[in-house]
């Protein structure tokens, strides 16, 4: 058996990192290629994070040059398995006290969709694009994320194929709704050993009561939104949707609050508002029934468009003669609100994956190009909070410098203060809030990078060489949206 080359190592803590993933790759340009496509998502870029980006090298023009075409080989033609180096992701995870997760937090499922021009790529459709608010041509993508108040991470992710990628169209058995793939992923997880309280998700999954069946069936309690509107089958005069069936609460005000219970809720840096949430009636939904309905809102008496969320959850009410047959544990009003307030970290990892670490960006068609592209995102991604928990290095003491020799006497101050000899780079110092890993883990990599010499951009006209991205990291580069 030969020996098993050594791999140019990536840059400052990215090196650690990769090196966890090494046995998943049987040959050196594999793990090259892992290390350079995670450095090029992770360094800051003034472009979008094609494939000529990640390797540093001018677009268009630059596309034949061998490092781009060797990161396109290790995306589209090369033997890796991406669902291993997703379930080793999820083993670091799972193994970090600092991000392993725990029965308080909630597995939210959502999914997105990017506008991709064409017809030969994989998964692309007419469909409804949440990034550009409409339908139009693209690739939407099911994921779920797990959160809690600390911390936040994606676990899976899977492209859905519209109907007219299959040869039987709507017919076809291998075709999957989004619902069904939002199921199984959920299920998925469960299986990875990922703990969660909940499944949380908005009203285009919790409106849907084959996929609250689903989960049902597969042990996963739910708490999801509904539409305002959601009509349900009741008698004549009662209510009929979520908000007919808030309206019949009883209200006087804060004093007086009648069937409404003051929920406080705590935002990151510690501000709290005080909402107020209530058990509801519709149909067959009630305070014991199998499903609940509770009712959250700023103000009560209004029941403001933007600030009431209708939620229908499956744990039981403490108390409730479910409660003691349930296998979950019950969930009081303050918890069923705090769950679904859970669900808005997905939107912030949306935020940093697409804008920061090139989730649409890329430039392939095939299938394993895509998935093998967002696993490699999701690791990005990942290696942000690693770098985050880690204990900071030691910090050098400054070398003392040698007395200045005396010069002439002379008018006004004889000596220059001496310049800072700490690195000046924005992002790296510890915050007590969330949703900084990603700027952090950025800047120790720029920071690393800006070690080494910068060479020349890979030309085709000239000598092909290897060539190392030195880019500092914007001072105006920041992730609170």
């Amino acid at each position: 058996m030969t020996k098993r080359l050594s791999c140019p190592p990536a840059p400052g803590p990215l090196e650690a990192y990769a090196a966890r993933f090494d046995d998943l790759f049987s040959t050196l340009a594999q793990r090259r290629g892992f290390r350079e496509y995670l450095a090029g998502l992770l360094l800051p870029r003034d472009r979008n994070k094609t494939l000529t980006c990640l390797a540093g090298a001018e677009p268009v023009v630059a596309a034949q040059h061998r490092s781009v075409q060797r990161l396109q080989f290790f995306l589209s033609e090369s033997t890796w398995d991406h669902e291993k180096v997703n379930a080793r992701r999820l083993e670091l995870l799972l193994a970090d006290p600092a991000t392993a997760p725990h029965s308080g937090g909630v597995l939210v499922v959502d999914d997105s969709g990017d506008r991709k021009d064409g017809t030969a790529t994989a998964h692309v459709g007419k469909q409804y694009l949440g990034s550009v608010g409409k339908v139009d041509c693209g690739v939407v993508t099911v994921t779920t994320c797990w959160a809690d108040e600390r911390v936040y991470y994606p676990v899976h992710a899977r492209p859905y194929a519209p109907a007219h990628h299959f040869p039987k169209g709507k017919n076809d058995p291998g075709l999957r709704t989004k619902l069904q793939i939002a199921a199984g992923l959920a299920a998925q997880a469960k299986a990875a050993g990922c703990v969660f309280r909940a499944v949380a998700a908005d009203c285009a999954y919790g409106d849907q009561d084959s996929f609250r069946a689903d989960l049902h069936q597969a042990g996963l309690p739910f708490v999801m939104a509904l539409k305002p509107r959601h009509g349900t089958w009741a008698y004549g005069r009662d209510a009929h949707t979520p908000v007919d069936a808030a309206r019949l609460l009883t209200w006087r005000d804060s004093h007086h609050p009648g069937e409404w219970t003051r929920i406080e809720r705590t935002f990151r840096g510690g501000r709290t508002v005080t909402w107020w949430a209530a058990e509801a009636r519709l149909g067959w939904w009630g305070p014991d029934g199998n499903v609940r309905l509770v009712v959250a809102a700023a103000d009560p008496a209004t029941l403001p468009e933007k600030a009431t969320w209708y939620l229908a959850t499956d744990l039981p009410r403490p108390g409730s003669p479910r409660a003691a047959e349930s296998p979950c544990p019950p969930g009081d009003l303050a918890e069923i609100v705090r769950f679904y307030g859970l669900r808005h970290w997905v939107e912030q990892s949306y935020k940093q994956v697409k804008d920061e670490l090139g989730w649409a960006d890329f430039q392939v068609r095939s299938d394993i190009a895509i998935r093998r592209h967002q696993a490699l995102v999701n690791c990005a991604f990942s290696f942000c909070w690693d770098a985050w928990f880690a204990p900071p290095p030691p910090t050098p003491e400054p070398a003392q410098a040698p007395p200045p020799e005396p010069a002439p006497a002379e008018r006004g101050p004889t000596q220059t203060p001496a310049a800072p000899t700490a690195l000046l780079a924005p992002g790296t110092t510890s915050r007590p809030w969330l949703a900084d890993a990603l700027d952090h883990a950025a800047t120790l990599l720029a920071g690393m990078v800006n070690q080494a010499p910068a060479h020349r951009t890979p030309n085709p006209a000239q000598h092909p060489r290897h060539r190392q991205i030195s880019r500092s990291l914007p001072p105006g580069l920041t992730n609170h949206r």
